[in-house]
């Protein structure tokens, strides 16, 4: 399973994503890929987002379950810890672009 959020995305990479994925809500977008073919959604991802910002997150052999992975500016920025991906939030003041 693999689930895509887009905050304030271009309709360009919108109308792309839907060719790949099911759009279940405004910018929520879910599917079943390989590996390779997620690797190719998310480049696509990181190049047309612009000034938004996107978290996708997948089915993997870990103690949660699945990874997660995100671009463009917010808070939330997932850390490793001891083998364990977490989400840290930064300051308001703090935002900056990954």
């Amino acid at each position: 399973m693999l689930v895509i959020v887009l905050e304030n995305a271009p309709p360009r990479l919108r109308g792309r994503l839907a060719v790949w994925l099911l759009e279940v809500r405004a910018g929520v977008y879910v599917g079943t890929y390989s590996r390779k073919v997620r690797e190719n959604i998310w480049e696509q991802v990181v190049e047309g987002i612009g000034d938004g910002n996107a978290v996708m997150a997948w089915r993997a052999k870990n103690e949660l379950g699945f990874e997660v992975r995100t671009t463009g500016a917010n808070r939330r920025i997932p850390v490793e810890y001891d083998g364990v991906q977490l989400v840290s939030f930064l300051p308001e003041a703090e935002r900056t672009p990954r």
